[in-house]
């Protein structure tokens, strides 16, 4: 049975009312702003209030001062943007503004979110019946704000993303990765401590995995320098309030920005890249790039901007630094364009430490087949690479969805440090490990399936002749069922006037 990733619990569904109550009138990726909109009003609303009545029990006059909130990296309120104002007016036919207006109040209260938040409350074609019961529903969901329960809501958003990703479908590859897929990339590359880094971020999801990854371990969130972009403004706005929900502070630039022509970190060297950049990206610009420095190992060709994505990502790599990315399956071996060459000169540059064959059907947005890709600038296992094939991981748990369980994503982690410490056993069907001379031999192709073969069948104890020979006989009484098929099929063909 699969682990659901999303953490699905009684909270997360009862925030998933409030979509399904806005539904009935219009498309998913409308009502989706409408709902990740409130979620982060309501958080923000619930965890100033909380600091609020601190201040004001400690009656020393603070309670309005900015600074007081700041330095606990809490957003200030302004008092018509809260949420006692809002709840008091949702069945009123100025909701729609009186929200709006509050979301206005806190940008210009918190220069941070200028330009962030969703403020399109009031238009027409919003229902504000059904907008005020949404309000009231997240009225009655009790969230405290102080310990571990305050987080409910940053995952309530995660939750709300993935079930708008599967609504969506297609569309939602530019703002979403499924968690199991990000939850791989984040046990394997472990970012610990350092830059963590993805130039084509989304809605944020591999930087909200690498905090969880943090303090899983009990580690310092705060010892996590976070760095992005996207080219997308709306998901840019998407990842901006999913990571202030979360608490994590990050730099993606003042606004989103195409990472191939405007590298906001042209400078930055990071300890950890995580992505998953679009699939088989064509006319991204490759003729405006030539000459560009992040091409050390070859010119990627204009029609698939795959080895574009991973040379940037290499060029942003630090002396030590570990890349976990997502790509389709034809970078593994594809010739044209140049590519090829190009995977052999990274390849020969010793900075492939493993690859992983993905099960299909993981992602809500497209049927091609993926492999994550793990470079290394600091190999434990120089001149090796680790290939493991996962295709056959995971549980359907729907009709078109697969997910990798915690026990599937917990294998690939634990092959990976087993290969790091010299101590792996290669497994039939599974797992092996090559060096570049191998890998030459294969022409470059880094497909798992050639290097970990086929898994060994089980021993069922009958003599190979014995089972022969019953197999032969089995056969042999199937083909005389088949040929007294045929006549009976031709009898009665013949018997209405047809001859076969």
């Amino acid at each position: 049975m699969a682990v659901n990733n999303s953490v699905e619990l009684g909270f997360e569904k009862e925030i998933w009312k409030a979509a399904d109550i806005m539904r009935g009138n219009m498309d998913a990726a409308e009502y989706k702003h409408v709902i990740l909109g409130l979620i982060f009003l309501k958080y923000i609303s619930d965890r100033f209030e909380h600091k609020y009545k601190k201040l004001l029990e400690e009656g020393e006059g603070f309670e309005e001062d900015k600074d007081a909130y700041l330095e606990d990296n809490i957003f200030f309120v302004p008092a018509a943007a809260r949420w006692t104002n809002i709840k008091s007016q949702a069945h009123t036919p100025e909701i729609g503004k009186v929200i709006d207006f509050a979301l206005d109040a806190i940008e210009q209260a918190n220069k941070i979110l200028k330009g962030v938040l969703p403020k399109n409350f009031a238009r027409p074609e919003l229902d504000k019946r059904r907008l005020g019961e949404v309000v009231d529903l997240f009225t009655n969901i009790a969230v405290a704000a102080n310990g571990g329960t305050m987080d409910l809501l940053g995952r309530a958003y995660e939750y709300c993303l993935g079930r708008f990703a599967e609504q969506e479908g297609k569309l939602a590859g530019e703002f979403y990765t499924p968690a199991c897929v990000v939850r791989t990339l984040v046990e394997v590359i472990q970012p610990f401590n350092g830059r963590v880094y993805d130039p084509c971020c989304g809605s944020g999801g591999m930087f909200i995995q690498s905090a969880n990854f943090v303090q899983a371990h009990r580690g310092n969130i705060n010892n996590l320098s976070i760095y992005g972009q996207d080219s997308n403004p709306t998901t840019w706005k998407l990842c901006k309030m999913n990571l202030a929900i979360h608490g994590i502070e990050a730099d993606l630039g003042r606004t989103s920005e195409d990472t191939f022509f405007k590298d906001l970190h042209p400078t930055m060297k990071a300890d950890y890249i995580l992505a998953n950049p679009p699939f088989n990206l064509s006319n991204w610009g490759a003729d405006k790039l030539a000459d560009d420095i992040r091409w050390k190992y070859g010119i990627p060709p204009a029609g698939n901007a795959n080895f574009a994505w991973m040379q940037h990502m290499i060029h942003h790599l630090s002396a030590k630094g570990r890349l976990g990315m997502v790509l389709a399956n034809g970078s593994l071996s594809s010739q044209s364009g140049g590519e090829g060459e190009i995977r052999k000169k990274i390849i020969e540059d010793d900075l492939v430490e493993g690859i992983v064959a993905m099960p299909p059907q993981l992602f809500y947005t497209t049927q091609i087949p993926v492999s994550l890709w793990f470079l290394n600038r600091a190999k434990k296992q120089p001149g090796k690479t680790l290939f493991i094939d996962a295709r056959n991981m995971g549980t359907m748990i729907s009709r078109r969805l697969r997910e990798m369980a915690d026990e599937d994503i917990a294998k690939i982690a634990d092959t990976f440090i087993a290969f790091e410490e010299g101590t792996l056993a290669d497994e039939a069907g599974f797992c092996a490990a090559a060096s570049t001379e191998e890998i030459a031999k294969q022409d470059y192709i880094l497909t798992p399936g050639r290097y970990v073969g086929l898994a060994e069948q089980e021993d069922d104890g009958e003599p190979f002749e014995e089972k022969m020979a019953r197999l032969t006989s089995e056969l042999s009484n199937l083909f005389a069922q088949s040929h007294e098929l045929e006549d009976e099929i031709r009898r009665r063909l013949g018997a209405i006037g047809y001859e076969a």
